[in-house]
């Protein structure tokens, strides 16, 4: 039976744009600066149109137009054709027809909107966010495809590579002490590539070459999920709210990516933020690309919203704490110092303390621009070459060293090194002040057999291998260690940056700075060795009691070096708490079983080793 659709008359309604359910119907909103304007009506899946509406001229304002029609709208998809041009609601809710990632035939079609998406009206019950402070936040970035895509992820065929399974990973995330999971742009992108204008023929149109925007930094319809992150239900919509709430239901956060060209309006990117901060409840939004910072950093809406960006600078603060800086300077420097390079000292000793009181940092050792943790201490040369641009793309600079050996490694020697180089990456991310991101799938040495630039890459390379959780299983429990040693301890995670004072009268400073000797710090150019003496009065654990007195030696020269030890109060002696040194399994001492320091002045470190000390009253020893 032929549905049946007519145009409500004298309708006054504006806002807001895109389709919005009615009583009777549905109202239709659209942008367009032409002459003429018509809502188009698919069924579900069918090619030719179930209808055509066009807009009455007198509900024109300015370049929106507008209509409210009345009728069933259940399945329909729609498009919006302007001037005789079909295009696609900017502002669709959910998107039709993209439901197979890598679809070359749909590449140049304008995509639906579906105009009642499913799960739109979906039932949160109880939901709360959990409202973590950044200062208690571990980040787990992830790509939606490429975190479960790989067949030994574990996951159902059916739900490998979507929103659900990363739902079924959560007692995983859980279990390694992660708090906010972070997604790799997922709204609807096109992620098939056309080459540009002048890369055709003059004659040729231009046509799919058959790679793939993996990553997902392209125009994208910021309002609505991608549909093929989706299950085989096809409600990408309800399926990531039912992963946020998952999420919450286990006391953890999500984290959504959106890119911004540049291109959109700064109310439409505004509005995109919104959709995914109160619609979605994603805890926080990561803000990528070219977008409007001071209108939504202002937004009343988004005042309690976690919103990270590469920089704040210019943009008013309010009065919570929810913007977080969220660039590569941490881990650009922190390489350097990794590898011993000369005058690094100043540098690291910035980051270890760096908290500013009115914006968060986020830090991190890697991301998916870039190496990985394992391709940071296995390669000094980016391999890109399966990247079809001869190796030319991608960054030039990884602040890598390779430990002797390029690539893959057989040496006893050299895979040693490495892994007490991974074990000091892990331990300059989580004793650092800072929020700390991980990126997926680095906790167990995911390799991308040094490409830094997987942005087409939808295979082996950019997929999460999780057969590595069992070949690199040391690495992956020293991970977890590292996470709950920084959980356990308030002094690597304080509510403010320290101040290097003692502020409270305690005797020593909060956080304080040394070299060879103790309390004479050394920032010499070829000074390659830190030490960080921490005062566990100003650390208050969960219980309201004070933590430990720590001493954390860095050596990044590739000689040992000798650390002076600052004197403890009374009844405390330095007992050694980890040892990057030891074997990878060995790092960290268990709890009250930590061995009492024979010398308890001095200490001699290995080349290339952080060691971590705490202050143990005498009777516990």
């Amino acid at each position: 039976m032929k549905r049946i659709y007519r145009i409500v008359e004298n309708d006054t309604r504006r806002y807001p744009l895109g389709a919005t359910p009615t009583a009777e119907g549905m109202h239709f909103s659209f942008v367009h600066p032409g002459t003429e304007c018509q809502v188009v009506l698919y069924e579900q899946g069918k090619k030719k149109p179930a209808a055509k509406i066009p807009f009455p001229a007198e509900n024109r304002t300015g370049d929106v137009w507008n209509v409210t029609v009345k009728g069933d709208f259940q399945g329909i998809e729609y498009l919006f054709e302007a001037d005789g041009k079909e295009m696609t609601d900017p502002c669709a809710k959910a998107c039709a027809g993209r439901e197979r990632w890598g679809d070359l035939s749909a590449a140049g079609t304008a995509v639906r909107g579906e105009s009642l998406p499913e799960g739109e009206e979906f039932d949160w019950e109880q939901d709360r966010r959990p409202e973590i402070p950044y200062s208690q936040m571990v980040i787990y970035r992830i790509h939606v495809r490429g975190f479960t895509k790989h067949a030994s992820s574990g996951v159902e065929p059916g739900l490998r590579g979507t929103f659900r399974g990363i739902q079924e990973k959560i007692p995983y995330l859980k279990d390694l002490g992660i708090t906010t999971v972070e997604l790799l742009p997922a709204a609807e992108f096109d992620e098939v590539m056309v080459p540009p204008p002048m890369a055709a023929g003059v004659y040729e149109p231009q046509k799919p070459d058959g790679r793939l925007n993996y990553w997902g930094y392209a125009k994208a319809h910021l309002m609505a999920p991608k549909e093929s992150y989706c299950a085989g239900t096809k409600a990408p919509v309800r399926e990531l709210k039912e992963l946020v709430k998952a999420l919450h239901q286990e006391g953890m956060e999500l984290v959504a990516e959106l890119f911004f060209t540049g291109e959109e309006s700064p109310g439409y990117a505004l509005e995109a933020v919104r959709r995914w901060a109160l619609d979605f409840r994603a805890d926080g939004i990561r803000l990528s690309g070219y977008p409007p910072l001071k209108l939504i950093a202002s937004d009343p809406y988004l005042s309690h919203v976690k919103l990270f960006a590469d920089s704040w600078e210019g943009v008013p603060r309010g009065s919570v704490r929810h913007l977080a800086e969220y660039n590569d300077g941490f881990m650009k420097d922190m390489r350097c110092f990794l590898k011993g390079d000369e005058g690094q000292l100043d540098r690291a000793a910035f980051h270890i303390r760096r908290n500013p009181e009115h914006a968060a940092v986020i830090n991190y050792m890697a991301n998916n621009n870039g190496f990985t943790m394992m391709d940071l201490v296995s390669y000094n040369e980016k391999h890109n070459e399966d990247n079809g641009e001869n190796n030319r793309d991608g960054a030039e600079q990884n602040f890598s060293w390779n430990c002797g050996t390029e690539g893959l490694a057989r040496k006893k020697q050299v895979v040693k090194l490495r892994r007490r180089q991974l074990c000091n990456a892990f331990l300059l991310l989580f004793l650092s002040q800072g929020t700390p991101l991980l990126l997926g799938g680095d906790e167990f040495g995911r390799t991308k057999k040094g490409n830094n630039n997987s942005y087409c890459q939808d295979n082996e390379i950019s997929w999460l291998n999780w057969n590595l959780l069992k070949t690199n299983r040391n690495l992956y429990q020293f991970a977890k260690k590292a996470i709950a040693f920084r959980k356990a301890h308030p002094v690597f995670h304080m509510e403010k940056e320290p101040v290097l004072m003692d502020y409270r009268s305690l005797g020593v400073p909060d956080m304080s700075y040394h070299g060879v000797k103790a309390w004479c710090p050394e920032f010499e150019p070829c000074c390659r060795q830190l030490g960080v003496f921490y005062c566990g009065l100003y650390g208050k654990k969960a219980d309201k009691s004070p933590d430990q007195y720590f001493y954390v030696a860095y050596n990044m020269h590739w000689e040992p070096r000798e650390f002076g030890l600052p004197h403890l109060p009374k009844g405390l002696k330095w007992h050694l708490a980890a040892d990057t040194f030891r074997d990878m399994e060995e790092v960290f001492l268990p709890e009250g079983e930590e061995p009492l320091l024979e010398d308890q002045k001095k200490q001699m470190v290995e080349g290339r080793t952080i060691v971590v000390f705490v202050g143990k009253e005498e009777a516990s020893c």
